[in-house]
């Protein structure tokens, strides 16, 4: 079975959106899942996610999978940019590189985000992405979603109507990344 680490945005937590019930789901399948809680939005910033992530580093090998939204997507490629060895999948949901266009979030999100990633890399420490966001999302637009597909030479999948994937748009579970998850697995 595989380790999952499933990793919140801004001002999100381990509880919030569909996380608690995709944890659920993938721990009847046999599955270890961590969902670490980051602190956001005070001292959010890369420096202090990545030393919270330190106590995960260890279940990251071949068999790992991780899961990110909105911003945990940026946090997973600066993760992947430093792995020793690569993990067998990451699912992106409502993910971005660069600004946002919407002060408030970009200044909270610029260590994360708005640099120059290493795709070789990162693509070299991963064998599978899978990007999925919405045709609606108030704070991620399609062409975020797009370039960030584009930049890990994957399709993007676009769910029409599904706001930025979150509680707010109804999301408190997630069938459809779980499917995904499992065809991957």
């Amino acid at each position: 079975m595989s380790n999952i680490i499933i990793i919140h945005g801004t001002g999100s937590s381990p509880n919030g959106n569909w996380f608690p019930w995709l944890k659920i789901e993938l721990e009847k399948l046999g599955h270890d899942v961590f969902v670490p809680w980051f602190p956001t939005p005070e001292r959010q910033s890369l420096e202090n996610w990545l030393k919270t992530f330190e106590e995960y580093e260890q279940y990251l090998n071949e068999d790992s999978v991780v899961v990110g939204h909105s911003l945990g997507v940026a946090f997973l490629l600066n993760v992947l940019e430093k792995l020793e060895s690569p993990i067998k999948a990451a699912f992106f949901v409502a993910g971005f590189i660069g600004p946002i266009n919407n002060p408030e979030f970009d200044e909270l999100n610029k260590t994360f985000a708005d640099k120059q990633f290493d795709w070789m890399t990162i693509k070299n420490n991963c064998r599978k992405f899978v990007v999925i966001n919405s045709d609606n999302d108030p704070y991620v637009s399609l062409d975020k979603g797009q370039e960030l597909a584009d930049k890990l030479g994957t399709g993007l999948i676009v769910l029409g109507g599904a706001g930025h994937i979150n509680k707010e748009a109804g999301y408190m579970e997630f069938e459809f990344l779980l499917e995904k998850i499992k065809s991957e697995i």
